[in-house]
C-alpha cells in the first residue's frame, strides 16, 4: 500500500471512530438543558380532588429523561409533595420555581424548558395558592435563561394569554388552549388533562419540540370531537424566528 492509501486509511479509521461520539452528542443534546415541571393545583373543576395534574407533572418529567434531559438538571413541583415521599419534589411556589430555575440554568447552561399543568384564566394560571401572570412568567424565564434556546409548554385554560408576554426569537411557547378558551380534562377520573395527555402520547413518535407540538394539537381536536367537548380549546405554538430554523435540530434522545 502507498503513502496515499495509508494516509486515507488512517483518515477513515479516525472518522469510523469518532462516530459513536457523534452519535452520543447527538443523543444527548438537552443534557445541558435545564427543566422545571410544575403541577399548580389539585383540585378538579368540582373542587374535589383529582391526582390529573400530578400524574402529568411526574410522566411528562420522565419523558423529558428519555429524551435526553440529564435527571440532576430537571425539578418537579407539586402542590402536595408530601403525598409523593419517595419523588423530590418541591412545594408549587412561584418564588421557589423562580430560583430554582435560575439555580438550575447556572449549572445547565445550554437551555432551558419551563412545563405548567394546572388550572388557568384570562389572567394567568394557578400555581398554589396564586395566580401566576403571564408578565411574571415572562420576567422569571428573561432572568433565569436568556437569550438560551426556551421552551415553554402551557397546560391550563387560556393560556394561550401567555404567548404575547413570553414571545421572543429563541423561544417556543405552546398552550393548551387560545386565550379565550377552556382546555379539557381536569375531573376527578382523569388520568391527566387532555392536553398534557396528548403531549405525552406524542413524545414517543416524534423527534423535535417543534413535531410534538402539531402532533399533540391534532391529538387535542380528535380527543375532543370524540368526546363531545365544545368549544374546541384550540390549542396555540408560537416559534420565535431565531429559534425555528434550529428546532428540529434539537432532536430527542429516543
Amino acid at each position: 500500500m502507498g503513502v496515499e492509501g495509508r494516509i486515507a486509511g488512517a483518515v477513515a479509521a479516525l472518522l469510523t471512530a469518532a462516530l459513536p461520539i457523534q452519535a452520543a452528542a447527538a443523543a444527548n443534546q438537552f443534557a445541558g438543558w435545564a427543566a422545571v415541571v410544575v403541577a399548580g393545583d389539585f383540585h378538579a373543576h368540582s373542587g374535589a380532588p383529582t391526582e390529573a395534574f400530578d400524574n402529568a407533572r411526574h410522566d411528562v418529567a420522565q419523558a423529558l429523561v428519555k429524551a435526553g434531559f440529564d435527571p440532576k438538571n430537571v425539578q418537579q413541583f407539586s402542590v402536595r409533595p408530601q403525598n409523593y415521599p419517595g419523588e423530590s419534589l418541591m412545594p408549587s411556589d412561584p418564588v421557589l420555581i423562580d430560583n430554582t430555575l435560575i439555580s438550575l440554568a447556572r449549572q445547565a447552561k445550554d437551555g432551558c424548558l419551563v412545563y405548567f399543568s394546572s388550572h388557568g384564566n384570562a389572567q394567568g394560571l394557578l400555581v398554589g395558592d396564586r395566580l401566576f401572570s403571564p408578565a411574571a412568567l415572562s420576567s422569571m424565564v428573561d432572568q433565569a435563561c436568556g437569550g438560551r434556546p426556551t421552551v415553554v409548554i402551557l397546560s391550563a385554560c387560556y393560556s394561550g394569554v401567555f404567548i404575547p408576554a413570553l414571545a421572543d426569537s429563541n423561544r417556543a411557547v405552546f398552550t393548551a388552549a387560545r386565550p379565550d378558551r377552556s382546555s379539557f380534562g381536569c375531573s376527578e377520573s382523569d388520568r391527566y388533562p387532555y392536553y398534557d395527555d396528548c403531549i405525552l402520547q406524542s413524545f414517543p413518535k416524534v423527534a423535535d419540540f417543534a413535531a410534538l407540538a402539531t402532533t399533540a394539537k391534532a391529538c387535542v381536536a380528535a380527543k375532543e370531537v370524540s368526546t363531545g367537548m365544545t368549544p374546541p380549546s384550540e390549542p396555540q405554538i408560537a416559534v420565535g424566528a431565531g429559534l425555528r430554523p434550529m428546532l428540529p435540530f434539537y432532536s430527542f434522545s429516543q
